[in-house]
């Protein structure tokens, strides 16, 4: 559940159509103004996590699309939940967002966080009405129970990086007419770990993870809608050295159903009337969510007439109600007749006269209104 109801936009200052970039660059401002190490603001704590909230968000394209479209009800349903962290020195909070140490200093070896997994689910229409819980396999690197995750041979030790002396960064200065220059990259010898290990795991060969298959039950809540993700927090990839665990992120797919069409949280289905039933009424059964409804067909329904069926749709998804059920009227006209039939037809139609054909006034007003 997201920490904040403010809008995201309006905590990074940027507008609803900002580029990546731009989002980006609003982020390093507010955090390098807010930290905690930093700011003598006293609310610094709750607004720097605000705006970590909100980048959270807003730089991943499926929470921002999820954002965009449903808000903070939205974010619930697809089980975002805002990445713990404490606060550590603000170049470590710059490191784990963008991938490098944008002050140049070396911070030491730091656990990595663990990659994010796509899995997929197949409901049906009825499942996505209700509610279910689903059991999703995905295949997920876990952390090492013989080595706890560090990729050492219980038992052995290690040895700190001569080259980097630990710190898993190499510094380069270089002297011009303008100052000292100072560029740091990633130890190659440690590979930026800060350390050496001579005897590496067995059972992992020094990874810290291992592969596991692994059941995940999925809360699928009702009304959500086809094509929308749920994210499992921690439930991903392990991180590395012992570092926090990537997300799962579920795409939930809605089977098409034999009779109804969805469109929003409504239902769209038909029947089908002969002209005699059309013309005389009749007593039409109706296949809903909640099973067959018995719809009362009056007098004289024309062709393409729509009847609705307040309250039989789908659940509003984090909401309250139900949408709606519209039923598309189809009137059938006899392909063969008998000869019997077609000389009834005959006087029946000799003794219609235009009040027997009025059309309904506002016809086309109330079929645009019902599909509303």
């Amino acid at each position: 559940m997201a920490t904040t109801g403010r809008d995201y936009y309006e905590i990074l200052g940027v507008d609803r159509s900002a580029a990546d970039a731009d989002i980006k660059r609003a982020f390093r401002q507010l955090a390098r103004e807010l930290h905690p190490d930093v700011s003598d603001v006293p609310d610094a704590d709750e607004r720097f996590k605000e705006v970590v909230e909100a980048y959270e968000v807003l730089s991943k394209s499926e929470t921002r699309q999820l954002y965009d479209r449903f808000g903070h009800a939205g974010l619930r349903s697809g089980g975002f939940r805002p990445t713990p962290f404490d606060f550590g020195s603000l170049a470590d909070i710059f490191s784990a967002f963008f991938g490098d140490d944008v002050f140049g200093a070396a911070t030491g070896p730091r656990r990595a966080r663990g990659a994010d997994i796509a899995a997929e689910v197949e409901i049906e229409l009825e499942e996505a009405a209700a509610g279910v819980t689903r059991a999703v396999p995905v295949q997920v690197a876990t952390r090492c129970a013989e080595c706890g995750g560090d990729g050492v041979q219980p038992g052995t030790s290690v040895s700190t990086c001569e080259d980097c002396g630990g710190s898993g960064r190499l510094q380069r200065v270089t002297r011009t007419g303008f100052g000292e220059f100072i560029r740091s990259q990633g130890c190659p010898r440690c590979n930026g770990t800060g350390r050496i290990v001579e005897h590496p795991c067995e059972a992992c060969a020094g990874a810290g993870r291992v592969l596991d298959e692994r059941g995940l039950d999925v809360e699928i809540p009702a009304g959500i809608h086809d094509g929308q993700r749920i994210r499992l927090t921690g439930e991903g990839h392990a991180g590395a050295l012992g570092g926090q665990a990537g997300d799962v992120y579920v795409l939930v797919r809605i089977r098409p159903h034999e009779r109804l069409v969805r469109e929003g949280d409504d239902l769209y289905s038909t029947i089908e009337l002969t002209m005699t039933e059309a013309a005389l009424g009749t007593t039409a059964k109706v296949p809903t969510l909640d099973g067959e409804v018995e719809l009362e067909v009056e007098p004289g329904t024309q062709p393409s007439a729509v009847r609705v069926l307040r309250g039989r749709g789908m659940p509003v998804l984090q909401g309250f109600g139900r949408g709606d059920h519209r039923v598309l009227v189809n009137v059938l006209v006899p392909r063969q007749l008998t000869d019997e039939q077609r000389r009834l037809l005959g006087e029946f139609e000799e003794t219609a006269s235009d009040e027997t054909y009025r059309p309904d006034e506002g016809f086309f007003d109330k079929l645009k209104s019902a599909f509303r």
